[in-house]
């Protein structure tokens, strides 16, 4: 049976699957530092209301394109513009995208695998180590940065050749509970820790005077990131989704479920930086350098972190398992190799690739790009230039190009929603979403 075939054995599988794809190091990681880096609540309340008006919409134009077409994220475009075929390179910059966002998302993925096996004996929050000096150790040891880059390739490699059902859906039905249940764990002794409230005002209370053009399109690039749209991830998701599942309240799921751990991620960070006079716009180490400091005031501190890390860990894997599979989806229609052939030759690609950027803090720390490192560069060049270009161009398409009829039975089908809703997403997807990242588009551009 063809890879284009499979389809998820449940609307919760799908739901969970497109959650983890969303969920992982946007909302967790990068979230957290971003909106410390940006001013707090008001950076925050940005990327809410273009989470809601902009990513939801974009997310359901996935949605539709690939459970329309039910073909992944290249053939998907060729299907509906057979004779223009300039759109499917649409699709083929989704998987060049994906490719080059897990040159660096693996190497985050790798410290974590790393910190993983250290919160598992307890060293992480030994008394005697600096969270700090620790983290720049992993970052700026070549071999401990390239084993963890290996390792978190391998597990990819592994769950992506078991397929749609036994390898992705598995994996995110018990993965993505474990990870609410620990972030309310942790969010909860967060907040009772004394100065917690000053990090809660920090993050929810709105202060717009540090807010530049510059922080509205990290606020834009953090949804796209955060829900995992823009390179046509969820076009090979959806494709793989039955006709009777509702793709609005499937969309409305995923968004919340985004949101929420965003939230969660906030109230568990900031307390506790604001609570230890740590710096909340410490940047990419955030993270890092707060957990441990924050469970070594727990009681059995080091199981729960080592619980944490995991699962931090896992959330991570399965949005790299998106980023995975639409890479693989759109080889393996040619049919040239099977699915676990490719998925390993792939994996062995992405190692190579990702190895600049694992080094750009140690023996590549000299190279810079733009005056950013090789790692720094990357995101960059992904999060804030492809990525709304990629739904820049999906907007167009969906709105311009495909059949408006199409899109309207692909929307409403299976769902309770009426002509209002499909009035209100073609609003927004005419005028709106075009017209909110071109603005902040052309904002960074003429700032760069």
């Amino acid at each position: 049976m063809s890879e284009k075939k499979s389809q998820w054995s449940s609307k919760l599988g799908f739901i969970l699957a497109s959650a983890g794809a969303a969920i992982g190091l946007g909302a967790i990681w990068k979230l957290p530092y971003v909106t410390g880096q940006s001013g707090g609540g008001a950076f925050f309340l940005i990327f809410v209301l273009f989470t809601l008006l902009i990513g939801l919409p974009m997310l359901l134009s996935e949605y539709i394109l690939g459970r329309g077409t039910q073909s992944e994220a290249v053939t998907a475009y060729k299907k509906i513009a057979p004779t223009k075929t300039g759109w499917a390179w649409v699709g083929r910059m989704g998987v060049l995208g994906c490719f080059l966002l897990l040159s660096f998302y693996s190497v985050v993925g790798g410290w974590i695998f790393i910190y993983s096996g250290l919160g598992v004996t307890g060293a992480v929050i030994d008394p005697s180590v600096d969270p700090s000096e620790l983290f720049a150790k992993i970052v700026g040891t070549p071999w401990i940065t390239l084993l963890g880059l290996g390792l978190f390739t391998l597990v990819n490699v592994l769950v992506i050749s078991l397929g749609v059902q036994n390898g992705i859906e598995k994996a995110n039905k018990w993965m993505m509970p474990l990870l609410f249940i620990m972030f309310i764990v942790l969010v909860v002794r967060a907040l009772t820790l004394d100065g917690a409230m000053e990090g809660v005002k920090f993050f929810l209370w709105p202060d717009f005077s540090n807010i530049t053009g510059k922080a509205i399109l990290e606020a834009l690039g953090q949804s796209f990131f955060g829900l995992a749209v823009g390179f046509s991830c969820l076009v090979t998701y959806s494709s793989y989704l039955k006709k009777d599942v509702s793709l609005p309240n499937s969309a409305g799921s995923v968004v919340l479920l985004t949101v929420l751990v965003s939230f969660l991620a906030g109230l568990a960070i900031f307390p506790v930086v604001f609570a230890f006079d740590l710096e909340p716009a410490s940047g990419p180490g955030l993270l890092f350098t707060v957990l441990p400091t924050a469970f070594s005031q727990m009681p059995l501190g080091e199981i729960f972190l080592a619980m944490f890390l995991l699962l931090f860990l896992f959330a991570t894997l399965t949005s790299s398992f998106s980023l995975y599979e639409i890479i693989v989806a759109a080889f393996m229609e040619k049919g040239r190799m099977s699915r676990s052939a490719l998925t390993m030759l792939l994996g062995v690609v992405v190692f190579i690739a990702a190895i600049p950027a694992a080094l750009s803090s140690s023996t590549l720390a000299d190279v810079s790009i733009f005056g950013k490192t090789i790692f720094d560069a990357t995101d960059f060049l992904v999060s804030n230039l492809m990525l709304p270009l990629g739904n820049l161009l999906i907007a167009i398409f969906i709105a311009y190009v495909v059949d408006k009829e199409f899109v309207k039975k692909e929307l409403l089908i299976g769902s309770q929603m009426g002509q209002g809703f499909y009035s209100a997403y073609r609003l927004l997807m005419l005028i709106v979403v075009p017209f909110v990242i071109i603005v902040v588009f052309v904002n960074m551009l003429l700032q760069y």
